[in-house]
């Protein structure tokens, strides 16, 4: 591989890791037609990938894509070779194993949340890539002239993480994926804020003014018992003489 490609591949890898937090092992969904060009080209799918990215890539399909290469397979003898290929991949759960649906509408699915899951995209279906290309945070990877390109981020990819950058934006990737987990492990909990009641405050204590001590008289103890004044009586003859000896 030329130095120049291997450059632009791990300027491409490092913006997704530094704006999507993208890491190892890239996950990458691989889709009938790529396998089927893989095959035409002689191409060695895990191998030259890996050695494409220089890191570690875990290589996926759905149960819907293989399903539908088996159909395409019914109707052009082709198209088995692809078909082995692509059953040779690990599945990943779809969530349309009961009620299966076309590969590309598969692949869509598994992008939701903005792409939250993190995965790389390998086709070569035209009308399918222009579509990635519209979305956010989502790497395209296709054979170009027999040799592997993950195509440089999208208009609205570098829009998104510039936003991101910025701060105009939140950051809806952590979000989402904080989000997911909770749900699937069963830790989501309905948060019910109460209102507090507020007390009624007393009066300041700084503009209220201290209370005097009264001034206590030392007062002598008391027995508890009330005197009664004794009166003293004089008899009739005594008045007599006081009253007599005033007139005189």
């Amino acid at each position: 591989m030329k130095i120049s490609r291997q450059k632009k591949v791990q300027k491409h890898l490092n913006f997704y890791k530094n704006n999507f937090k993208f890491r190892e092992p890239f996950q990458v969904l691989i889709d009938g037609t790529f396998a089927f060009a893989a095959l035409e080209a002689k191409f060695n799918i895990k191998e030259q990938i890996t050695k494409y990215f220089q890191a570690e890539v875990k290589l996926l399909t759905t149960q819907c894509m293989i399903l539908e290469t088996e159909k395409l397979a019914q109707l052009e003898m082709k198209l088995n070779g692809a078909l082995r290929i692509i059953k040779q991949f690990p599945l990943h759960k779809c969530g349309h194993e009961k009620n299966s649906i076309s590969g590309s509408k598969c692949f869509n699915s598994m992008l939701a949340n903005n792409n939250s899951s993190r995965y790389i995209i390998a086709t070569q279906d035209r009308q399918f890539q222009d579509h990635i290309r519209r979305l956010r945070g989502v790497p395209l990877l296709y054979l170009h002239d027999k040799a592997p390109t993950l195509e440089r981020p999208s208009e609205a990819t570098c829009k998104h993480a510039e936003e991101l950058r910025n701060g105009t934006i939140t950051n809806s990737l952590q979000v989402q994926t904080v989000k997911i987990l909770k749900q699937k492990s069963g830790l989501e909990e309905t948060e019910i804020k109460l209102k507090k009641k507020r007390k009624k405050g007393g009066p300041n204590p700084l503009s209220c003014k201290k209370k005097q001590k009264k001034s206590v008289v030392n007062q002598p103890p008391s027995s508890g018992k009330i005197r009664k004044r004794k009166r003293i009586k004089i008899s009739s003859h005594v008045k007599d003489a006081l009253q007599k000896e005033i007139s005189s």
